[in-house]
C-alpha cells in the first residue's frame, strides 16, 4: 500500500474514533439498555452497538474493499486475510456503566496480519493515542518512552489471572513494585504509553489488543501469548505486552 493511502486511512481512523468519543460523551446521561452476553459481568449496552454500527458504516462506505473484525454482533473476519479493521467500540463497558470513566474506543488496521495503524481514545480525558507502527503520538505530541527495569515498575493485570496465578502471573508480580487493575485494555495500553506501568497481562480478544500492540511496538514492546507463542487473533487468549529486551528475565516465572 502507498504511503499516501496509509496516511489517508490513519487520518480516517483518528477522525471516526474522535467522533465516536464525542457521541459517547453526549449520551453519558442517557438511560442505557444493558444486556448480558456470556455472564452477568460480561455486559453490552445500546451505545456499544450504536458506536460500532457508526464506525462500521463509515469504514464500509469509505473503504468498501476492506474487512472488519469487531466485538459486537458477531462481526468477524480472519485478520490474516487482506485489509482488516479491528474495532472495539467501548472497551471497558463495565467501567462505562458503573463509573462513567476508564473506558476507551479502539480501532486498528491490519494488512495480511501485520499491524499498520493503531488508535485509542481515552474517552473521558479526550486524549487520542495514535500511530503507524513506527512512531506513536498523544494528540499532536510524539511520545518518547523507555521502559524501566521490572523491579522499578508496576504491572497492569487481569484480576482473575493474578489471584489464581494463571500463567505464573502472581509469581512474576513479586519481582515488580506491585500490580494495578483498571478493567480496560485500552486504558492499560495508555498507561504503558504514559510510563505508568511496565507491562500488561490479561485474557483478551483480538479487538482488545490489536490497537495497543501497534502503539507500543515502536518502543521495543512485544505483544504475545503469555507462554511465548505468537498471537492468533482468534477467541480469548492469555497475552502479555512487555519490553522485548526484558523477556529473558521474566521467562522463568511464566508458564
Amino acid at each position: 500500500m502507498s504511503a499516501n493511502l496509509l496516511n489517508t486511512k490513519l487520518e480516517f481512523a483518528k477522525n471516526v474514533v474522535k467522533q465516536a468519543g464525542a457521541f459517547i460523551r453526549q449520551h453519558l446521561s442517557d438511560d442505557l439498555e444493558i444486556s448480558e452476553k456470556t455472564h452477568f459481568d460480561d455486559l453490552v449496552t445500546n451505545l456499544d452497538r450504536e458506536v460500532q454500527e457508526q464506525i462500521l458504516t463509515q469504514i464500509q462506505m469509505t473503504f468498501p474493499q476492506d474487512h472488519v473484525l469487531a466485538e459486537e454482533n458477531d462481526v468477524r473476519h480472519d485478520i490474516k486475510d487482506g485489509n482488516v479493521w479491528v474495532l472495539d467500540p467501548i472497551d471497558g463497558t463495565t467501567n462505562f456503566i458503573v463509573q462513567r470513566d476508564n473506558f476507551a474506543v479502539m480501532l486498528a488496521y491490519y494488512e495480511s496480519g501485520i499491524g499498520k495503524i493503531g488508535v485509542i481514545l481515552d474517552v473521558m480525558n479526550d486524549n487520542l493515542y495514535w500511530g503507524d507502527g513506527s512512531s506513536t503520538y498523544k494528540n499532536d505530541v510524539q511520545i518518547r518512552l523507555t521502559a524501566k527495569p521490572l523491579r522499578q515498575s508496576l504491572i497492569g493485570v487481569n484480576t482473575y489471572m493474578y489471584r489464581t496465578n494463571a500463567g505464573g502471573l502472581l509469581d512474576l508480580s513479586h519481582e515488580s513494585l506491585g500490580v494495578r487493575a483498571i478493567g480496560s485494555a485500552g486504558i492499560e495500553y495508555v498507561n504503558i504509553l504514559e510510563g505508568k506501568i511496565w507491562g500488561y497481562f490479561s485474557n483478551l480478544s483480538p479487538w482488545d489488543y490489536a490497537a495497543g500492540a501497534v502503539l507500543i511496538a515502536p518502543f521495543g514492546y512485544i505483544t504475545q501469548q503469555i507462554d511465548g507463542r505468537p498471537l492468533i487473533f482468534e477467541g480469548r487468549q492469555m497475552i502479555m505486552s512487555v519490553p522485548s529486551n526484558q523477556l529473558d528475565k521474566i521467562k522463568a516465572y511464566l508458564k
